[in-house]
């Protein structure tokens, strides 16, 4: 009897020590999205670069700068950014639950069918 005490007391101590280095990982994982991409933007006339073009499941913040003359903004998955002069920059923190293909644009009338849009790519 004692000796299973004995086991019984060291499978909880192992159990508690698992669940406390898990917990040390808790914040990164459960209850915090991780962020899986940071994504330069480059807005100009009529043209976005991204210095990626697809990202994982998860949160992906898009830094999109203004180098061109012309305002301009940045719109994806039903979230945009606001109006950006010319040398300004906005951060657009977006999460992608799906993969899939998700299309973004300029909304100023007549950017986008002159090639301010594409596609960005959740795998």
């Amino acid at each position: 009897m004692r000796k299973m005490m004995i086991a019984l007391f060291a499978v909880a101590v192992m159990a508690v020590g698992a669940a406390t280095a898990q917990a040390g990982r808790a914040p990164a994982t459960a209850g915090h999205a991780a962020l899986l991409a940071r994504v330069n933007v480059a807005a100009s006339e009529f043209k976005f670069v991204l210095n990626k073009k697809s990202a994982g499941r998860g949160v992906v913040i898009f830094k999109v700068t203004n180098v061109g003359a012309v305002e301009h903004d940045f719109q994806i998955s039903g979230r945009k950014t606001k109006m950006l002069s010319h040398g300004q920059s906005a951060t657009l923190r977006v999460t992608f639950l799906r993969k899939g293909a998700y299309a973004y644009k300029c909304t100023v009338p007549g950017h986008a069918a002159a090639g301010m849009k594409g596609v960005f790519t959740i795998k």
